[in-house]
């Protein structure tokens, strides 16, 4: 059984909580948070057993047996947290982002091979089954030629106080971007407009230089090695909640969305030249069965996998986590430069 202390019981930490209370091969040994009110409610909601440490304080979890951490505290955080458990010889898997500055990821990726431990980042998204056969799809060719690709994820709320909509949202659709053309884009260009942040309105983002402000809404284009190119629309200041994205090719357009019944689609379509004019041909709807399962669960039995194979991630390892937090630094310097585009 692998031992494991859950760091923040948030809004997010939660569900991390629940899904290795329910793992076969993981017990739940301690649980640490600043508000002994969240760690009162967590208590009696999961009927935590008496033998489960409860604490505010960060280094008591060296009073039991830790095999691992799983850490779900603000990004700000993640840097110290995840160093000092790393070097106490705890396996790590950590929310997204990773940290909030690339040379801190590549430290602690560093740290982790030394120390001979699995570091890993909830990039639960990569775990979803809609997202694990988009990239058979994509890969076999099935969508023919590839042209562009598009995404939208948008909601009213809630608005972070510590990162910009890009960096809260972002992540998950460039990483599945990434995860489905089996590259990392070369051109990354972004621009943000800021109604509710400005700069002075609040302390901002720790370590992020975000000159007007936190960005309400953020359009993000990506350019990849071959030319293909996707473009994000982000705004956490509208009710229309969306969770869409697409990747266009020469033969139809394969559709991952989230709010839909069927997550999954492929609307085929192609031109017929009659007359000199284009016409529409051999439209058609195809619906891809998915495997069934949370996606987060997958994710946290990737996680006690790697750690009894003693092998990392090669969907979501830390060297993963860097990647995207190097996009999305330079995503945030195009926008401080007007949308200037960064080639990385």
């Amino acid at each position: 059984m692998i031992k494991i202390a859950i760091v923040g019981v948030g809004r997010w930490g939660v569900h991390l909580l629940r899904n290795f209370l329910e793992h076969r091969r993981a017990i739940v040994v301690a649980v640490v948070d600043p508000n002994p009110e969240r760690l009162a409610v967590v208590k009696q909601q999961y009927n935590l057993d008496e033998s489960v440490l409860l604490t505010t304080e960060w280094q008591a979890i060296k009073q039991v047996p830790v095999n691992a951490v799983v850490i779900a505290t603000p990004a700000s955080t993640h840097y110290s947290l995840i160093t000092d458990a790393l070097n106490w010889g705890y396996h790590v898997l950590a929310e997204k982002p990773l940290t909030l500055n690339p040379h801190e990821c590549s430290l602690l990726c560093q740290l982790a091979e030394r120390q001979q431990r699995q570091l890993m980042v909830d990039h639960t998204y990569l775990f979803h089954p809609a997202v694990e056969r988009g990239q058979g799809v994509i890969q076999a060719g099935q969508l023919g030629n590839l042209r562009y690709g598009y995404a939208t994820r948008t909601h009213l709320g809630p608005v972070r106080q510590d990162v910009d909509a890009m960096w809260d949202l972002a992540i998950h659709d460039i990483a599945i971007f990434n995860n489905w053309l089996g590259h990392r884009p070369i051109i990354v260009q972004a621009m943000g407009t800021v109604w509710l942040q400005g700069e002075g309105s609040r302390e901002l983002a720790h370590e992020l230089p975000h000159k007007q402000g936190l960005a309400d809404l953020v359009w993000v284009s990506l350019t990849y090695p071959d030319g293909f190119q996707a473009y994000i629309h982000l705004c956490w200041l509208n009710p229309d909640k969306q969770r869409r994205i697409g990747v266009v090719g020469s033969s139809g357009v394969m559709i991952f969305d989230e709010m839909s019944q069927s997550p999954l689609t492929i609307q085929h379509g192609e031109f017929t030249l009659i007359n000199n004019q284009f016409i529409p041909v051999n439209q058609t709807r195809q619906v891809l069965e998915i495997a069934i399962g949370e996606p987060l669960q997958r994710m946290c039995d990737r996680f006690v996998t790697c750690i009894l194979t003693n092998t990392p991630s090669q969907v979501s390892s830390g060297w993963v986590g860097l990647e995207l937090v190097e996009i999305l630094t330079n995503l945030t310097e195009s926008v401080n430069q007007g949308g200037k585009p960064i080639f990385l």
